[in-house]
């Protein structure tokens, strides 16, 4: 047996080839694979007769073998294998497709546990590619474990090098002090990684998931306090009160009562003796750039540059111009710095940014290179702050002396989630729209009003309006047909429908200078239609674009789609969404439905949350947080709580846990936030 923290590739079962599609998902040493929690059990304790088995749903049948048919090549040269097997209450037809294997050891007669999804008809019902357990097999372990698999590494594989590693779980040190575990009731470390894989039972495995679950929310909020408190230590760029009025008046609007209380609450960080650590949290349109203007002119008056961190070069040329718009007249110079420039263009960037010149920088990633050298950086602002981790939030930062730091979210997350979740950050909320911006009508139809649809899209675009069409994959899939891929349905749809009209393709596999390219086309009006990946997502302004259609919009959490949404209905024009599912499922219909019915960003957000969870919500690691494991940020909440108190009430003993009892817990809170560098 390897040691914990030993290559994974020694463990029995697994070698070289195996250990490299472990790689996939993170697990490269014996720890990493007794951390892999499964996502969830397949319970065989009580399984359905074949006429109560539920149609499309993950089920286990307990049935009698009858007879295995002959194999028979199908249309596509495949083999089909079938097994007709029964109990008292009707017959299941079992099939496997080149698997020939699968139903080798099945003996007429003898009766086994079948899972998977039943479909067919009430009389005659069918099982494809079954995982099937004998009877002896349930009996030694009756909840059977499903791990995240990936392609050539699929969960039962998982399983069995999960049991070969389980004996080196005495070896996990436990970093939940002793007293925890008393008041709370909870199994030590080992015990409960023993558990959640190999449980006797529900409530064995339900106690282990209960005390991991605390201690990764424990282990989050003790490294969140840590970071508040890291940043917390500085004095920050000092700056004084001024009065806004300027500021307010220069604008050829009114801005909103939520957008001036953001603003006085940043400008009073501002001059505060710590460096600011705020989010301002907006829904789509809200107005979070003229609040980022309102801090940058405040700076800028207190003689500070700003940097402005946006997610793409589209987006940062935009606010560039929009922020120039607002400032140059302040005497603010705006420069810009992305990774397109021209070599004599990034000299003369550099050089203002570094003798001060430049009032603001607004730029990508570009901005976090060494060669980017600031004079006085008093403010760093992150655009979109869901697609940067935080990392990137403290390479920007330390560009100086713990600057201030106000990071931007168009991802509308409930307060109460939002505090615990950011516990590093402060809250500021736009919860109003600014005045004579119109609410976009969404439609839910089917793909049988498509063509109908197209001519509504014709009619839009004769007007003088544009058009997106996003797609949720770029090619298309043998295993699931009934995805859209954009590439396909450019050439094959789009084109096809719109035969006079000029159609753009945008994904996420075409070079960097290619999106740009395409996506300035479309916003200077040189495109009618833009068929497009979720690429477009991101705070891009097309001010003539009055229509996003959605192709299976079941395949989008409903967060995304608001923001989809919210890439329309930014000019003066009537704007609509229309939303595309064949899918019958009820539960997915109403999702759909209910984003028809609302425009509230946070009304969505909550929906989305409890119906979908925050895996879905956020995407991967998109919060700029460590993944969690095996905690749920929504129906854990409680736990979430409990594990904040608890850490504040370590952190007030032992600020920086440098006491020798706690270092396996300062161990785990280096392991947990290594991948986002948050505790460099």
């Amino acid at each position: 047996m390897p040691p914990l923290d030993g290559s994974i590739q020694y463990l029995k079962g697994v070698g070289p080839s195996f250990a490299k599609k472990f790689e996939k998902l993170g697990i490269r040493t014996v720890r990493d694979l007794l951390l892999h929690y499964p996502r969830r059990y397949i319970d065989y304790t009580q399984p359905y007769t074949v006429s109560s088995a539920p149609f499309d749903v993950d089920c286990c049948v307990k049935a009698t073998v009858l007879q295995r048919e002959g194999d028979r090549r199908i249309k596509g040269g495949r083999v089909l294998t079938r097994v007709l097997a029964a109990d008292d209450s009707g017959t299941l037809a079992l099939s496997w497709f080149n698997a020939p294997y699968a139903a080798q050891n099945l003996r007429p007669g003898e009766t086994y546990y079948f899972e998977g999804r039943v479909g067919g008809m009430l009389t005659r019902r069918e099982m494809l590619h079954p995982l099937v357990r004998t009877e002896a097999e349930v009996a030694a372990s009756p909840l059977l474990p499903v791990y995240a698999a990936t392609e050539g590494l699929p969960s039962g594989r998982i399983a069995r090098c999960v049991a070969s590693a389980l004996e080196a779980a005495a070896d996990l040190p436990d970093p939940l002090p002793p007293e925890l575990l008393t008041k709370y009731r909870m199994p030590g470390k080992a015990e409960a990684v023993r558990a959640i894989h190999a449980p006797h039972d529900a409530a064995e495995a339900a106690a282990a998931r209960r005390r991991l679950i605390f201690e990764e929310l424990y282990i989050l909020q003790l490294g969140i306090f840590l970071l508040r408190s890291h940043g917390r230590r500085a004095a920050g760029a000092p700056m004084h009160p001024l009065d806004m009025g300027p500021f307010w008046r220069s604008l050829p609007y009114a801005p909103t009562g939520a957008q001036r209380r953001a603003a006085q609450e940043i400008t009073q960080d501002l001059c505060g003796k710590t460096p600011m650590n705020r989010l301002l949290q907006g829904d789509v349109g809200s107005g979070k750039t003229l609040v980022a203007a309102a801090a940058i002119w405040f700076a800028a008056q207190n003689g500070w540059q700003s940097a402005l961190l946006a997610p793409t070069e589209i987006l940062a040329r935009q606010h560039a111009a929009t922020l120039a718009d607002r400032l140059e007249p302040f005497g603010v110079n705006v420069t810009l710095l992305v990774g397109g420039m021209k070599a004599a263009e990034r000299r003369v960037a550099l050089a203002a940014i570094a003798d001060g010149r430049a009032g603001l920088v607004v730029g990508t990633h570009a901005v976090l290179t060494d060669q980017v050298v600031f004079k006085n950086l008093g403010l760093a602002i992150v655009d979109e702050q869901h697609r940067f981790g935080v990392r990137q939030r403290g390479l920007l930062a330390g560009k100086a002396q713990s600057p201030h730091l106000l990071v931007m979210s168009a991802t509308p997350i409930p307060r109460t989630l939002g505090l615990l979740l950011y516990g590093d950050l402060d809250i500021s909320v736009l919860d109003e729209l600014p005045p004579g911006r119109k609410p976009v009508k969404t439609w839910f139809i089917t793909g049988k009003k498509r063509r109908d649809m197209y001519g509504f899209l014709d009619k839009q675009i004769a007007a003088g309006h544009q058009v997106y069409i996003v797609c949720p994959a770029i090619e298309e899939n043998e295993l699931d047909a009934g995805m859209k891929a954009v590439k396909q349905y450019y050439a094959e749809t789009a084109c096809a429908l719109l035969p006079n009209r000029r159609v753009g393709l945008l994904h996420g596999k075409l070079k960097p200078r290619e999106k740009d390219e395409i996506m300035q086309k479309f916003k200077a009006g040189e495109l009618d239609v833009l068929v497009s990946t979720t690429v477009i997502e991101v705070g891009v302004d097309v001010p003539n674009a009055t229509v996003m259609v959605i192709e299976n919009a079941e395949r989008f959490g409903l967060s995304a789609l608001h923001q989809l949404r919210g890439r329309v209905g930014r000019g003066a024009a009537d704007s609509c969404c229309i939303l595309i599912s064949d899918n019958e499922n009820q539960a997915v219909r109403e999702r759909l439905h209910f984003l028809c019915r609302t425009a509230d960003g946070f009304a969505v957000a909550r929906y989305d949350l409890e119906t979908r969870g925050p895996g879905d919500f956020f995407g991967e690691a998109q919060h700029g947080l460590p993944t969690l494991q095996v905690a749920d940020l929504v129906q854990d909440t409680r736990t979430l709580r409990v594990a904040q108190a608890e850490a504040k009430a370590l952190l007030e003993t032992d600020p920086n846990l440098a006491d020798p009892a706690h270092r396996p817990l300062s161990d785990e809170v280096e392991r947990l936030f290594a991948t986002a560098g948050a505790l460099n």
